[in-house]
């Protein structure tokens, strides 16, 4: 079942101007690795939440949330566009 690693502050814009917040969600394989994907709740009204594919695989849930830590808002805006 997938757990939200980390849920990021800072708004995300698309294109339209529609804003979302974003998590990053992630859930162990069964080899122990982990597969992370980001997913964006609307902070619009009359939008639909977006989920990435896959974003990620790190060996740990620490790693994941390592890797989510980092992330940028020129990757997140990237990832929004993306997303489906």
């Amino acid at each position: 079942m997938p757990e939200q690693i980390q849920r990021l502050t800072q708004p995300v814009r698309s294109g339209a101007g529609e804003e979302f917040e974003a998590s990053v969600l992630g859930e162990q394989r069964n080899d122990g690795t982990w597969s992370g994907w980001l997913e964006f709740r609307p902070m619009t009204a009359g939008c639909s939440t977006r989920r990435t594919s896959q974003e990620t695989s790190q060996p740990s849930r620490e790693a994941l949330a390592y890797w989510a830590s980092g992330l940028e808002p020129v990757y997140l805006e990237g990832a929004l566009a993306r997303a489906s």
